[in-house]
């Protein structure tokens, strides 16, 4: 098993930027309409309009991730943390339950990173928004393919390294992946990636990251 502790550090830092990135006019509610003005001998002219800033992702150590490209379900992006550049594919789940139900949870996603510097191609980790209960299993199911993944804290990755090539062209050809697992505090999660748009984000992380 590989160990993701110094990754995780840095991934922890890029990801959340770019899953906030988003446009402000999509965060921001509508501007309430003026109020007519009251009768003066000589009123002010308006002051003229000012557009407010597009959303920008804050940098973390000078390694903001850039938006190379949103294909469908998944966007794909580089950053340069600590001066080594990564490109990553990642998603949200399109649904994600927890028995018992309403369990809150951390932001949940999965993502795909490649790391020309530690000659990692296409590995794909998951946070699963809660600490995994210690030393249980995850998996992931595309179709009828299931693959088993070993958990640390909040995260997974594949439990057999060897497997992990298949299990990303098994993605890239399938329609969902489903995620299971189970917390500390026994809550059960089932949570369902489309993986719409996949095989492209990953060419795109793939022609950035040669």
């Amino acid at each position: 098993m590989r160990n993701h502790r110094q990754w995780r550090i840095a991934i922890s830092l890029l990801i959340p930027v770019a899953l906030v990135a988003v446009p402000a006019a999509a965060q921001q509610p509508p501007a309430p309409a003026p109020a007519k003005p009251k009768p003066a001998p000589k009123p002010k002219p308006a002051a003229p309009a000012t557009a407010a800033p597009a959303a920008k992702p804050a940098a973390v150590g000078g390694a903001r991730p850039t938006l190379l490209g949103q294909y469908g379900d998944w966007g794909a992006y580089t950053a340069l943390p600590g001066g080594k550049k990564v490109c990553f594919a990642i998603a949200k789940p399109s649904s994600a339950v927890t028995d018992p139900p309403g369990r809150p949870r951390n932001p949940v996603y999965m993502f795909i990173s490649t790391r020309p510097a530690e000659k990692v191609t296409n590995e794909v980790s998951i946070i699963i928004g809660y600490p995994f209960k210690p030393g249980s299993e995850a998996s992931v199911d595309v179709g009828s393919t299931s693959f088993a993944l070993y958990t640390q804290q909040d995260g997974a990755w594949i439990k057999n390294s060897t497997e992990e090539a298949h299990m990303v062209d098994t993605m890239r050809g399938g329609q969902t992946a489903v995620v299971k697992g189970m917390s500390a505090k026994g809550t059960k999660t089932s949570d369902t990636y489309s993986l719409k748009g996949l095989s492209q984000a990953l060419d795109r992380t793939a022609q950035d990251c040669k």
